[in-house]
């Protein structure tokens, strides 16, 4: 018998900014707090600085929580560590399910003129039309047929099997036309093609920024780096429906949700300037723990992942 009872994690993200030389100070942007959403909860959170660090909470345009991070003095390296634990409701959303999803190309192409979802329909920095983009679309044959659902379904499951999934080939801002010459990428690269194909044929999506636990499932692929990225789009009758495409599986319990934005330029982890520094070498580790490991399952119970 499933348990309906809720999945919990315990989070640890943590960030190393090493310098060539002593830096005068720095102000950083971080994207760390997961704000509420559908089916989960967030028990508690906190961030560590080393060096102590002046953070002031925000929120941006699209809901989520953020930290102005100040260091005011000399210091030769800086740790951001945060952790939290989350609560995801058991339930999965299974292919038929999903596909279960009302409303036709009409009313989904009609919400182009609704400011609610015009950032999600307009291309952005990293999910943008292109001549690479069209030349791909054309030659793959991914074309919006039948319902909505069904031509996402079939667009996500394509993904997965035209890209070699190698980390490290790719940096979490890299262009599309870096996967598409290559052949090879990750989440990221996979999250903002399906995004740019999609608003292409009028379907408001955004980037997921997050943490995966992995179960030990068959065809499910270890996330690199600092956490995971997948795709949501807004179906009508469904709402927002996430799809990870580097996975081929709609997001479920096992996906821990962080922010969501146009794409990675607007949700990522850290960012911002320092004074004095030349090129900081960053190193980003994460780990992810099952609090409640016998309802998971798999070989794998554990969840624990090191980027």
């Amino acid at each position: 018998m499933t348990s309906t009872r809720p999945l919990r994690y315990d989070v640890e993200h943590r960030t190393r900014y090493e310098y060539p030389d002593s830096v005068r100070g720095c102000v950083l942007l971080l994207c760390l707090q997961p704000a509420p959403a559908s089916g989960q909860r967030v028990r508690r959170f906190e961030i560590e600085t080393i060096p102590a660090a002046s953070l002031s909470p925000e929120r941006d345009r699209f809901g989520n929580r953020r930290h102005v991070l100040n260091v005011h003095r000399r210091h030769e390296e800086l740790v951001i560590a945060s952790r939290f634990r989350a609560e995801r409701d058991a339930g999965l959303v299974t292919r038929e399910s999903g596909e279960k999803a009302v409303g036709g190309w009409e009313e989904v192409r009609s919400l182009r003129r609704t400011p609610e979802y015009w950032h999600f329909v307009e291309p952005s920095v990293l999910a943008r039309p292109s001549p690479a983009l069209e030349d791909f679309v054309r030659g793959e044959g991914f074309r919006p047929e039948g319902e909505p659902m069904e031509s996402l379904v079939r667009l996500s499951d394509g993904i997965r099997e035209r890209f070699e999934y190698e980390p490290g080939s790719t940096a979490a801002d890299s262009p599309i036309e870096h996967l598409l010459e290559s052949g090879r990428g990750v989440c990221q690269d996979y999250a903002h093609l399906m995004i740019a194909i999609a608003r292409c044929w009028g379907i408001p999506s955004r980037y997921v920024s997050g943490y995966l636990h992995n179960t030990g499932r068959v065809g499910e692929r270890v996330t690199a780096g600092a956490g995971h990225a997948w795709v949501e789009c807004w179906l009508p009758g469904a709402g927002w429906v996430g799809f990870d495409p580097t996975n081929t599986t709609f997001s479920d319990q096992r996906h821990i949700r962080v922010a969501a934005g146009r794409d990675y330029a607007d949700v990522s982890p850290t960012r911002g300037v320092f004074q004095g520094a030349g090129d900081a070498r960053i190193a980003v580790d994460v780990i992810v723990n099952a609090v409640d490991r016998a309802q998971l399952g798999g070989r794998n119970g554990n969840g624990r992942q090191r980027g």
